[in-house]
């Protein structure tokens, strides 16, 4: 509300309003506060014309404000988003929140004028200024419905600007798309959605679709599709839907266009497909398009850095470069050699901040830190993106000279990216979590499974928990009979161990099975790191143990076990029959030669004893005599 603080407890705000009808087409809403703009819109005063377009959140009509006082009585045209019908007991905390919004974004000069807030027919109407032009319409008119490239670095500018206030004021946008970029009479790009999804978060809407996703699904980011699983929602989630829209207004082309939302949850959630990417686009922006579609937002750039690199180039003379040839446009795009991580710039370093080394990529121990401990001693070119740094590292004589992108900011024992537990409990969301940031004032956002968005707190709040790294097997723990997620079994009911393949913001964990065979797809399923526990050679005990852990790392391992035992016996058994074999062939072997030995020796025998026999008996009665050969 105007005069508070944008960390107002919204409890506060429901006092302010009453429901003084029960008749939801007259619905009454009266404001308290003695000095401050009421957004309540009589609805007698608010007369709808016809219907403009239709959105995923409701429609737009062209309506009449019948604005009067003792001043003056006028009628002038509004826009009106009559959105989809809210429970009547959700009433009064959406319009906490669009009180909260609408104070927020007054006097803002590239987001559309709000002029408050009625019902017509029993649902909620947010009459808005009329504006005669949109991007989109401009784009419709064109062929191929391509703008030039010095257009769109303009309205970039413009938009990005806008997106920029919201952001500062703590409002998220989650539904850019060219359609919503409206152009005043200047032709300067003003938005056209203030965040209308961020007002919905948690309320039970009609459309289950709705609730699933807040957006629409071409220019959604992948955290968008299931904040409490995949997320959460964070500023970063609007870069990847204004870089969708840019790319657009560049080609012509629709991100994923004639895709289906299934289809796109498919190829933008689980393949991490990226939209159509152009060419010959300057530098900047190519480098900060191209970080915008970082499937983990935490390493997309800021609407600060996005709004940099466009008022940079919108001046420079980018007509030239042939943009109108078709072929600059291209699915596959190759890797730039010089892609920045914008995570490594998120925290401005100052002089006296704690600082030590950024973690290997994939590594849960500070083994490799080259400054485990030191302090900001001298910052060099400040105006640097990467500057260097000067850090003073105890039991160093003189200080270390680093570049800032190799060091992370350390405060109360804290770092962007710790993985921390909460101290209180609530079974709504989990205990354990990743922090996205720390304050020098001790204020955190953590990402935690079960919750939209950042939880907000102290650093008090927290203690340090056991890390997880992408690589490491871990397993249900046994205290827990009913967990969050579904975990994978055995045949024979217990459970199986899996890898950690992929790590969500919010500390939920992508775990595959590979020891588990299924028609040659891995099975895979997702873990709650409060529910699991890392499971390795080192802890396992027993010979058994460790070659149950071993088959862990792909179902291949016990076919091939028993293939190599089979071969192995195999061949050991032909090794022990031809063992068996060789004393009987031998024995064999040494009668025969006997037998023929003893033939040769009587074969010698004979031929030389008939060499001295006497002549035959015949011969002596007949008187024969045989000669003998001389």
């Amino acid at each position: 509300m105007a005069g508070q603080s944008s960390d107002s407890n919204p409890t506060d705000v429901f006092e302010e309003y009453m429901l003084l009808e029960k008749d939801p087409d007259l619905y009454r809403m009266v404001f308290s506060g003695p000095s401050q703009i009421s957004p309540w819109i009589d609805p007698s005063v608010l007369n709808l014309k016809h219907r403009i377009g239709r959105g995923p959140f409701g429609d737009v009509w062209i309506a009449t404000h019948h604005q009067r006082t003792e001043d003056y009585d006028r009628y002038h045209e509004v826009a009106v988003k009559m959105l989809h019908p809210i429970k009547e007991d959700q009433l009064q905390f959406f319009s906490a929140r669009f009180d909260e919004i609408f104070s927020k974004c007054q006097g803002l000069g590239n987001v559309c004028f709000l002029h408050g807030i009625s019902t017509q027919n029993g649902r909620i109407c947010i009459a808005m200024k009329f504006y005669e032009g949109s991007v989109g319409d401009k784009m419709a008119q064109l062929k191929g419905g391509k703008l030039p490239l010095s257009e769109v670095l303009r309205y970039g500018a413009d938009l990005a600007r806008g997106v920029l206030d919201l952001h500062t004021r703590g409002i998220l946008i989650l539904n850019l798309k060219p359609c919503n970029f409206l152009t005043d009479e200047n032709d300067h790009a003003v938005l056209g959605d203030f965040g209308i999804p961020s007002l919905l978060f948690g309320l039970s809407l009609p459309n289950p679709d709705l609730i699933q996703r807040l957006g629409t699904p071409n220019y959604m980011a992948p955290e968008q599709w299931q904040p409490n699983i995949r997320g959460p929602i964070s500023y970063e989630t609007d870069s990847w839907g204004f870089a969708c829209s840019i790319l657009e207004m560049l080609s012509g082309i629709q991100p994923w266009r004639g895709k289906s939302a299934d289809e796109i949850y498919q190829l933008v959630v689980l393949k991490k497909e990226k939209p159509i990417f152009p060419y010959s686009l300057p530098p900047d922006i190519e480098n900060v398009l191209s970080g915008c579609f970082e499937y983990d937002f935490r390493k997309r750039p800021l609407m600060k850095d996005i709004l940099q690199a466009f008022e940079s180039a919108k001046d420079a003379d980018h007509d030239n470069i042939g943009w109108g040839n078709s072929e600059n446009v291209m699915v596959d795009r190759p890797a730039m050699a010089n892609r920045i991580n914008w995570l490594h710039f998120k925290d401005k370093l100052e002089v006296g901040d704690k600082v030590r080394s950024r973690k290997l990529k994939n590594s849960c121990s500070p083994e490799t830190m080259e400054i485990p401990d030191g302090t900001i001693v001298g910052i060099e070119d400040e105006g640097e993106r990467d500057p260097y740094i000067l850090v003073r590292v105890h039991g160093l004589h003189g200080p270390l000279k680093v570049r800032c992108s190799t060091v992370e900011r350390v405060t109360y024992g804290f770092a962007a990216g710790d993985w921390v537990r909460l101290r209180e409990e609530d079974k709504k969301r989990s205990q354990v979590g990743i922090l996205h940031s720390i304050g020098r004032d001790g204020a955190v956002t953590v990402g935690l499974i079960g919750m939209d968005t950042l939880w907000k707190g102290n650093y008090s709040d927290l203690q340090m928990a056991q890390a997880y790294c992408v690589g490491q097997f871990v397993r249900l723990k046994a205290h827990i009979s009913n967990p969050r997620f579904e975990w994978q079994r055995k045949r024979g009911g217990g459970l199986v161990t899996g890898r950690i393949s992929h790590i969500h913001p919010n500390g939920c964990l992508v775990v595959k099975f590979p020891g588990k065979f299924n028609l040659g797809e891995v099975c895979s399923c997702l873990a709650d790191p409060y529910e699991v526990e890392v499971v390795s050679f080192d802890k396992c005990e027993g010979i058994v143990k460790k070659y149950e852990h071993l088959e862990d790392f792909h179902w291949a391992v016990r076919p091939l076990f028993i293939a190599i035992g089979f071969f192995t016996a195999l061949k050991l058994g032909v090794f022990v029959g031809k063992s068996i074999a060789r004393p009987r062939s031998r024995k064999v072997a040494s009668i025969s030669d006997q037998s023929s030995d003893y033939q040769q020796q009587q074969q010698v025998q004979n031929s030389a004893n008939g060499a001295w026999l006497p002549p035959p008996v015949a011969n002596m009665l007949f008187g024969d005599v045989v000669g003998t050969s001389g």
